[in-house]
């Protein structure tokens, strides 16, 4: 009898289990806890669509040391884009650069005074080695001098919509580290930005000029080899695949470290069809100065786990997919009353990576309650906000809550003829005296 008792109570057990794992499924298939990142502030986001994945204290300004030099990257390829500098272009070395690129305690390749060196292997040095001197030079070509550069750099985050930032150099080095030379600022000072801002700017720049990431994905690079210039540059991004904290799908982007910064890693990697950008500034709990090699790596790894175990890029629906509400726009003069809505461009949503259909909550601003014919297909009049029901409320790196895409006609519709247009005005008149005999009859009524 007890082993009879015993079984059903096992048989009991285990239907338990299984219902209980049923409805368990949908908590499992959530993402896992976000991670605990030790830095002094965070940012994940996948880099298409600029959703955001995991925050900590991303709108705080901090230092940003070397990183700055992604700023620089972005100013010089839009210079080469614009047909305002060429890769062979000359660049002579200042006392200013030359001074700074003597310094072996920073990042540095040695440039010679008054030499010629090509914006090419300046760019290099910079992007690689995060040469210092590099940058200075780079900064002079472009702007006469790092104090006009600063402008430029200014400038350029403000259009970029960057957010709160301060720059006093093109290096990222505290100005007390120029040798009295610093043209912008107090001795004391440095660049500071957001994680939001960084992670904005790198998607600016790998969106705008793509081929960055050939450069920045280079692991070891001779730098004027065959002269007696010549230094081995080794990137100090040690996520790149086959350096010391290897991480396959990492191409990207850029390191940084003074003491007032502390150890800050802008980071990228593709993996599955899906980019995420990820940047942490001073990497050790905003504790010391950082020298812990590994910190910025490890923090950064924790956030690149966890974007690519629970999430996935899902396309939410086509572009030309039936508006349903409203479903129509009213046409004024037209030869149809009505045209239908659909939606102007293909939706894509980042979403829980075991998610089958998602499901959306979605609502439609239209710019007027009506359009004058003729209406061409295509036409834009309005924008539909695409989001997950239920979703996270960590919104898009530009501040957005939620995705936008156009609402756009499904087809065109041409004028009405004069005598349609006289026709419905008619009937519109009379339709209108009826109304007003009708109230002045329910008048006398009441």
């Amino acid at each position: 009898m007890k082993k009879f008792t015993k079984k059903i109570g096992a048989m009991l057990m285990a239907g338990t289990i299984a219902i209980s794992g049923l409805w368990m499924s949908p908590s499992l298939a959530q993402a896992a806890d976000a991670p605990n990142v030790n830095a002094s502030a965070a940012i994940l986001i996948e880099e298409s669509t600029g959703k955001i994945l995991y925050s900590k204290d991303a709108d705080k300004l901090l230092g940003i040391a070397s990183m700055t030099k992604m700023m620089d990257e972005y100013i010089l390829l839009e210079q080469i884009h614009d047909g305002k500098l060429k890769w062979d272009d000359k660049v002579k070395i200042s006392e200013y650069a030359h001074k700074i690129s003597q310094d072996t305690t920073l990042s540095n390749v040695p440039l010679r005074l008054g030499e010629e060196y090509t914006v090419q292997e300046l760019y290099e040095a910079m992007a690689i080695y995060s040469a210092n001197g590099a940058a200075i030079a780079l900064s002079e070509k472009i702007a006469g001098s790092e104090g006009k550069f600063v402008e430029m750099m200014d400038k350029k985050a403000k259009e970029l919509k960057l957010g709160e930032h301060k720059f006093v150099n093109s290096t990222g080095l505290n100005n007390e580290d120029l040798k009295g030379m610093e043209q912008v600022g107090t001795d004391k000072d440095e660049n500071q930005m957001t994680a939001r801002g960084m992670a904005k700017l790198a998607q600016h720049l790998m969106d705008d000029y793509p081929e960055v990431l050939k450069t920045a994905s280079i692991t070891k690079k001779d730098f004027r080899p065959g002269t007696p210039d010549r230094i081995a540059m080794s990137n100090w991004n040690w996520l790149l695949p086959r350096l010391i904290y290897g991480r396959e799908g990492v191409d990207g982007l850029k390191t940084g470290t003074t003491d007032y910064a502390g150890m800050c890693l802008t980071a990228t990697a593709k993996q599955n069809d899906m980019r995420v950008i990820s940047v942490v500034l001073h990497a050790n709990g905003g504790k010391g100065s950082g020298q812990h090699n590994s910190a910025r790596f490890d923090e950064t790894n924790k956030m690149l786990d966890y974007g690519f175990n629970n999430f996935k890029v899902q396309e939410v629906a086509k572009a030309g997919t039936a508006v349903k509400d409203p479903k129509t726009i009213n046409v004024v003069k037209g030869k149809e009353d009505t045209v239908g809505l659909v939606t102007g461009e293909n939706a894509k949503l980042v979403v829980p990576i075991s998610t089958g259909d998602a499901k959306l909550d979605n609502k439609v601003s239209l710019k007027e309650k009506s359009i004058d014919a003729p209406v061409k297909k295509g036409t834009e009049v309005g924008t539909m906000t695409v989001a997950l029901k239920n979703g996270d409320k960590l919104g898009y790196v530009d501040g957005t809550e939620a995705l936008t895409i156009p609402v756009v006609t499904n087809a065109n519709v041409e004028e009405a003829g004069w005598f349609s247009q006289s026709l419905s005005a008619i009937g519109g008149f009379f339709q209108g005296v009826g109304t007003y005999v009708s109230d002045g009859v329910k008048g006398w009524f009441n």
